[in-house]
């Protein structure tokens, strides 16, 4: 027998009571409005299974939709540095306190670092991708939403051998 799928249902009404009639006199002091929404499956809503929320309002006032910010609203995010810039930017940095001889290995950096080895490793592999790749990278523009580039993507990259081949796949992956 296989699984049944339930299809959701939106509900959504809104309801005004003692409205006022535009050039009458008010009805009543206040106007009441009824918002009632809910989501669920198809039927659970057939025995008035809704919650409701009611806004008393002046009746010489406008009930609107829109959303009024309280206090101080929060300032736009600053633009920052995209983090595979960041960690490609750490390997160059790690792989110097290699070859200086500040770090005896790896497992010193990740130990220092406060992560795994394994993670270590993973980051160093950027310091795989051609120079032309790296330099790509490293002129990434700051900014606020999500990466469009991560270091997981390229990863792939770096097991290519060949620098020429590596360039022309990721110039394919980029388009």
């Amino acid at each position: 027998m296989g699984a049944t799928s339930v299809e959701p249902e939106i509900y959504f009404r809104i309801v005004h009571l003692a409205q006022v009639a535009p050039g009458s006199a008010p009805m009543a002091a206040y106007r009441e409005q009824t918002v009632e929404i809910a989501l669920g499956p198809k039927g659970a809503f057939e025995n008035g299974n809704i919650g409701a929320l009611t806004r008393r309002v002046p009746g010489d006032r406008t009930v609107s939709s829109v959303l009024q910010v309280r206090g101080n609203p929060k300032p736009p995010r600053e633009p920052k540095t995209p983090r595979v810039v960041e960690l490609l930017r750490k390997a160059v940095e790690w792989q110097a306190l290699l070859e200086s001889g500040a770090a005896a290995n790896q497992a010193a950096i990740a130990c220092h670092e406060g992560i795994t080895r394994a993670r270590v490793t993973q980051v160093m592999g950027m310091l795989r991708l051609a120079p032309e790749i790296q330099e790509q990278i490293q002129s990434l523009p700051d900014g606020v939403g999500r990466a469009s580039l991560t270091e997981r993507m390229l990863r792939p990259f770096g097991t290519i051998a060949d620098q020429r081949d590596q360039i022309r796949k990721f110039q394919r992956f980029l388009t």
